[in-house]
Parts: structure tokens; C-alpha cells; sequence
């Protein structure tokens, strides 16, 4: 849904591709671009529209999975943390039962990376990790692959949320540009050889607030090993 602006690849690409690389057969769920996390509407405490989301994408991944046996790979965390609230609002017991739901970047990370080889490393990288991220406990894997691909990796000591909060940051601009200032003005001291995120989202936030693209890590990860 948001593409990248001048790359090839985007996170889906790349997972695809990195997936493909390392021998992992991936398996997409009929009617994918009618599927959504949720939380469009559960952040703006639309709870019809969620519970109606909800009611349709679990279904789909729990065939997508043959009843839970395969994992549920999402490509960005603010919707993999979307779909893990959405499987936690079903009772436990219920009819989802054993169905997982893991972010790409931790997914790469575990099963993917050890079977690849990074051909081109970057002398540095600045990291930006996000809430969904943090709150997935996720940025061990998220810094793994930073480091797979940069020989030096800095996240800054001011980051904190962009505050795009899904479209706020579309819709009022001013709400990302003051909740990045500090960030952006650490990270003004140097230019970096590239600068990486794991949501969409978040990415256009720090774009704009430091006039560097960022780009999704597995979209680096992918550009070393070709």
C-alpha cells in the first residue's frame, strides 16, 4: 500500500526474494490485497470496522496455514503487532488456537540469514526502531540484521516515535515533524551511508524529517546479497 519512491524492491519484494535465496517456500493467502491487520480501524476506536476486519483476515490466515502448521510472516511491525491484537481478541481456546504470527525481520533473522551470503556491507548505517518494534521486542533481530549488512550501526539516543501513528503523519505533518526534531537534529552531525526502519510508515516520517530516505532493512539486506 505505500510503495517505496525510488527503489525496486520494498520490504514485500525483499522478503520474497531473501525468502527464495535462502530455500523457504512462502504460500500467500487468497484475496491478499482485501486483508488488512486492523488497525486503521482499532487505533481510531472504529470497533465495528475492526471486529469486521478481523472477522475476515483470521479465517484467511488460518487456511493460509493449513490450521495454524505454518507461521503467519508479516513484512511490517505496526501491522504485525495489528494482527497479534487481532488473534489475542479472539478467546484463547477458540477456534485460532495455535495460529502464530511473526514479524519478517525476526523471521529473516532466525531462519533466513544464516543460509545467505551479504556480498556488499555498507561502512554505516542509522537505525530507526519503531513502537510496534520495541513493543514486539524485536529490536535484537532488527539490530542483527543491521549489522549483517553495515559495518557500523548507530541508533540514535534521541530516537523515539515519529508520531505518523498509521496516516496522522499524512493528515498533520507538524505532529511528526516535532516528535522527530531531537532525532533528526543528532543525527544532522553526519551523513550515513544508509538509513533503515522496519515499517513503511515510519520510514516517510524520518524521510522527511532528515532529507535521508530510509529504506526497510530487509531492502538493504537484499541489495548486499546480489
Amino acid at each position: 500500500m505505500f510503495a517505496t519512491t525510488t527503489r525496486e524492491a520494498g520490504a514485500s519484494r525483499a522478503f520474497v526474494e531473501l525468502s527464495r535465496l535462502a530455500g523457504v517456500r512462502l504460500a500467500l493467502p487468497p484475496g491478499l490485497d482485501s486483508l488488512c491487520c486492523g488497525t486503521p480501524w482499532s487505533s481510531k476506536g472504529l470497533r465495528s470496522g475492526h471486529d469486521t476486519m478481523r472477522q475476515r483476515v483470521l479465517p484467511a490466515l488460518w487456511e493460509a496455514s493449513r490450521h495454524g502448521e505454518l507461521p503467519v510472516v508479516c513484512d511490517a511491525s505496526s501491522c504485525t503487532e495489528g494482527l497479534r491484537s487481532s488473534l489475542a481478541a479472539a478467546a484463547e481456546g477458540g477456534p485460532y488456537d495455535g495460529l502464530r504470527v511473526i514479524d519478517a525481520v525476526e523471521f529473516v533473522s532466525q531462519h533466513v540469514l544464516e543460509r545467505i551470503e551479504v556480498k556488499r556491507r555498507l561502512p554505516s548505517l542509522a537505525l530507526h526502531p519503531t513502537c510496534s518494534s520495541t513493543r514486539l521486542d524485536l529490536d535484537g533481530a532488527l539490530r542483527s540484521l543491521a549489522g549483517a549488512v553495515a559495518d557500523e550501526v548507530v541508533v540514535p539516543q534521541a530516537w523515539g516515535c515519529c508520531a505518523f501513528a498509521g496516516d496522522r503523519g499524512l493528515l498533520h505533518p507538524e505532529l511528526t515533524a516535532s516528535a522527530t526534531r531531537a532525532e533528526s537534529a543528532e543525527l544532522a552531525g553526519r551523513t550515513y551511508a544508509a538509513y533503515a526502519s522496519c515499517n513503511r510508515t515510519c520510514e516517510i516520517g524520518m524521510t522527511r524529517a532528515t532529507g535521508h530516505e530510509y529504506q526497510n532493512i530487509l531492502e538493504l539486506l537484499w541489495e548486499a546479497v546480489r
